[in-house]
């Protein structure tokens, strides 16, 4: 994958106007090209010694084919047109840039911490829960035990004991408020979700039968 980056350093008095023909028909314009599966505008936050304003227009390409087919297919015309709305106005240069590695935080948003017992450990039930595997850290849950009785029989549940000794250690992950509720639906109607305090001193989301 290929980065095509336009650098741009506008004058301030053409700032507003090359801004909005930027965003509102010369990216549209590079896009519907077909050659570019995304684009990005950035404004670069430094004072320029040579005055105005400077922004990087970064345009994805799937590979170095695609680009060639760009700059030989539809470069000249979109630059000539740019050319002539802001000529004398605009200093612009031009870098491709491989792409080595790219890494996404896959939740941002991730802000609940979930202490897990049972089968939310299981990564058969994380890619069915969450369409991916969790990552988490191991900690433990004091005054509490896991119950003697099943929910239906089958599935573990908590068991408050107020007793020190008692200790339950499991798999603490961070999950999406998105995410939380998926978690809902997946105990279902016979656990209820309630907030409990780790030996690490976190505080976390964990699964309780109702009633237990």
């Amino acid at each position: 994958m290929l980065i095509y980056n336009v650098t741009t350093n506008i004058e301030e008095s053409a700032e507003k106007e090359w801004l909005h023909w930027m965003k509102e028909k010369h990216i549209p314009d590079v896009l519907d090209t077909g050659k570019f599966l995304s684009a990005k505008m950035t404004k670069v936050l430094v004072e320029e010694d040579m005055g105005g304003i400077t922004y990087s227009v970064q345009f994805t390409a799937a590979n170095k084919e695609m680009l060639q087919k760009y700059y030989d297919e539809d470069a000249p015309r979109l630059r000539k047109e740019t050319n002539t709305l802001f000529a004398g106005r605009f200093v612009a240069f031009r870098t491709e840039l491989e792409v080595v590695n790219e890494q996404h935080v896959l939740r941002p948003s991730a802000t609940h911490l979930l202490f897990t017992y049972g089968t939310l450990q299981e990564e058969a039930v994380q890619l069915g829960v969450f369409s991916r595997l969790l990552h988490g850290s191991c900690d433990t849950l004091p005054k509490y035990k896991i119950a003697s009785k099943k929910v239906a029989d089958r599935y573990p549940t908590l068991e408050h004991t107020k007793n020190e000794k008692d200790q339950i250690t499991g798999q603490v992950y961070t999950v999406s408020p998105e995410e939380l509720k998926q978690v809902d639906a997946y105990e279902g109607a016979a656990y209820e979700r309630i907030q409990i305090t780790l030996v690490s001193g976190r505080k976390a989301w964990a699964y309780q039968a109702k009633n237990s």
